[in-house]
């Protein structure tokens, strides 16, 4: 879904309060409904090892959902999926239910661009194209929008200030995104993946790659962007989870073991794994 307006917590004063038209029609749920993609029954394989059981779970809209657990748990397996990311991967199959709003994801007809355009991917390291900076925007809208010049500036511009990196590029828009800092870089890609108008942002560990001071503006960036967009997190940094999410789901081993309020999750949890987890007693 476009978003129709700007926090004032997320923007100067001068920008535009609200997204540049683009004439991108998503078809979407009610906002009243307040599960954005539901899971039920899914299982997950690469060949003959079963990454993911039989797992279940509501990922409400417009929160912060982050996914813990050890390595090799199925935690970035299960975005790969969401994003049909594993359709690449010969030897990667699934069965089960994974629906955004009243989207089929898994469904054979369904439109792997179109889906990809309402679910946005923000990776582990950044990777911004070998373009300019205004480019790596603008990349997105040129492909998917027809847009006029200007209207596709003013597009740009929206993103990198939705994205919290406008005032540090406004005047080298031209030069190399290589160029960036890391954490520069990062929020780049997070203006690149909101340009196309998603519904939902998969973050795939989105900081373990920065410094604290670039993490601490992503996290900052994340809670903001949770207004207008579902964001979905996988990360083993159990203070980054407990400051940045609303919901929290714990995965051991392929399943999904709780899931629930970060505050109970990591104050009172259900599952001895959970609290061992979360303690620190493995991992």
């Amino acid at each position: 879904m476009l978003p129709t307006s700007m926090t004032e917590s997320a923007q100067p004063r001068s920008a535009p309060t609200t997204q540049p038209s683009t004439g991108l029609d998503s078809s979407v749920a009610s906002m009243n409904d307040p599960t954005c993609i539901e899971i039920a029954h899914f299982d997950a394989w690469y060949g003959a090892f079963q990454a993911i059981h039989d797992l279940s779970l509501s990922i409400p809209r417009n929160q912060v959902t982050a996914f813990i657990g050890p390595s090799g748990c199925g935690k970035s397996t299960l975005l790969r999926w969401i994003n049909r990311m594993n359709d690449i991967v010969p030897s990667a199959h699934s069965k089960g239910t994974l629906r955004l709003d009243e989207l089929d994801i898994l469904h054979p007809s369904t439109d792997v661009v179109h889906l990809r355009r309402r679910v946005g991917m923000v990776f582990q390291k950044p990777n911004p194209f070998p373009k300019t900076i205004f480019e790596n925007v603008a990349f997105g809208p040129r492909l998917h929008m027809k847009l006029r010049r200007g209207d596709l500036e003013e597009l740009v511009e929206w993103s990198l200030r939705k994205a919290a990196v406008w005032d540090e590029v406004k005047d080298r828009l031209h030069a190399p995104a290589l160029g960036l800092s890391g954490g520069q870089q990062q929020r780049l890609c997070i203006a690149r993946a909101i340009a196309v108008g998603p519904e939902v942002l998969l973050m795939d560990e989105p900081c373990s790659a920065l410094d604290p001071a670039s993490t601490l503006a992503i996290e900052d960036l994340i809670y903001e962007l949770r207004e207008q967009y579902t964001i979905v997190m996988v990360t083993h940094n159990m203070q980054q989870a407990s400051r940045c999410s609303d919901r929290t789901a714990f995965f051991f081993e392929g399943q999904l073991i709780e899931s629930g309020p970060t505050d109970d999750v990591f104050t009172k949890p259900q599952q001895k794994r959970t609290d061992d987890y979360v303690r620190g007693r493995f991992g």
